[in-house]
């Protein structure tokens, strides 16, 4: 009795207390079950706006001159002047005198070539008498036949007459090199280098010095296969006159930014090989005269900003910058639903985004950032007290490149 009371306690135990855990948990009551409730997320919004604008690319460039020319003596001698003009950064006007080289040995050809001309004009008349003298004496003396030329003395005329139009030639030449003692140069301009100095023999072909013209300057500027497209420019474009497309420059110097005007005249008809990009040429009439941005003149050789602006305004839709998300997407709200949209972006700028299709105008966009954002998720749109990003309709913005 005592071992089967041993092995049945235990069990008996174990019985009740299970037994009393589940008359407990019987006894407690369920937990309130709670229903999902969809959480609404604040976004702030603004409408897309549909504008006419003029779309533009920014770039860079150096200012280099259109006429930029080393100058050299086409005669030898030594220099005798240098105008005070002729010195680096010097002006200079079409016709200027800036190197005279010593004529003395010139004004003696000049003269022994004169001599040289009347010597063959004398010799000249002297042949043509008496080829009248043998024609009169043939006509009086022989009748019958024909002359021939030597009898007429007609070779002896035609070289009196080849040596007086050499001789001619000769002065012409001389008269030519002494002229070509004062160096000068057809154009407005300033000096950019200068090589020689009073007292300093040169033979032809040496080196002067360099000049530059400043009625125009052209800026190559760099644009790659969107940029033409957004300027809608196609490769070899020459321009059919100044008013095709814009161009603002701009440089920072002194301390205060400084903007000029010019406008394209070409794009180059190749490309090139080791950037692979196209060059526009944008010319600058006058830099250094009406050009001029308060006094300060669009230097040859300053490194500045490009934008340019394409010639013909086209339809497009318009937004915050703030709108964008990554590449090409945005957030749209539309029946309190949250839509991801993806957009043909023409260009960016830092305040603004331009589209052409993906949105349409009045649409509501989101500004404010988002997290998790899915397709169909519900929000409500808050509309900013003050967008200082709106703008009237029917203003032409002028716009930079992605």
């Amino acid at each position: 009795m005592r071992k089967i009371l041993k092995y049945v306690t235990p069990i008996l135990v174990l019985a009740v207390g299970f037994g009393s855990i589940m008359a407990l948990s019987a006894a407690k009551e369920e937990p309130e079950k709670k229903e999902d409730v969809t959480r609404v997320v604040s976004l702030h919004v603004e409408n897309v706006r549909a504008e006419k604008v003029r779309l533009g690319v920014h770039t860079q460039g150096e200012v280099s001159p259109k006429t930029d020319i080393v100058l050299i003596p086409q005669v030898s001698g030594r220099i005798i002047s240098v105008s005070n003009t002729f010195a680096e950064g010097g002006a200079f006007s079409p016709g200027d005198t800036l190197i005279e080289i010593d004529d003395a040995d010139y004004k003696l050809a000049e003269t022994r070539a004169e001599a040289r001309v009347a010597e063959a004009a004398v010799t000249l008349e002297k042949e043509m008498a008496d080829a009248r003298i043998k024609r009169k004496q043939w006509e009086e003396w022989v009748q019958d036949g024909n002359p021939t030329p030597l009898a007429l003395n007609a070779p002896q005329v035609a070289r009196a007459q080849a040596n007086l139009r050499a001789a001619e030639a000769d002065l012409q030449s001389a008269k030519l090199n002494l002229k070509r003692t004062k160096i000068s140069v057809p154009f407005k301009g300033r000096v950019r280098e200068r090589l020689i100095g009073v007292g300093q023999y040169v033979t032809a072909g040496t080196q002067l010095g360099r000049v530059f013209a400043t009625d125009v300057v052209e800026i190559r500027l760099p644009l790659t296969d969107s940029q033409l497209t957004e300027l809608n420019l196609p490769v070899g474009f020459i321009a059919a006159n100044h008013k095709a497309h814009q161009v603002e420059l701009s440089a920072k110097m002194g301390g205060k930014t400084h903007i000029w005007q010019g406008h394209i005249v070409r794009i180059n008809a190749a490309i090139d090989q080791q950037t692979r990009l196209v060059y526009a040429i944008a010319e600058v009439e006058d830099p250094y005269g009406i050009s001029a941005h308060n006094g300060m003149p669009l230097a040859v050789g300053l490194f500045v900003n490009a934008t340019i602006q394409s010639a013909v305004p086209q339809d497009a839709l318009i937004m915050s910058r703030s709108a964008l998300r990554g590449k090409d997407k945005v957030y749209v709200i539309k029946d309190d639903k949250l839509e991801i949209r993806t957009v043909s972006v023409l260009s960016t700028s830092p305040d603004q985004v331009i589209v052409s299709a993906g949105v349409q105008s009045g649409e509501q966009v989101v500004t404010s950032a988002v997290k998790s954002a899915y397709s169909g998720m519900a929000v409500k749109a808050i509309k900013r007290t003050a967008d200082k990003s709106a703008k009237p309709k029917g203003r032409q913005l002028d716009t930079a490149s992605r």
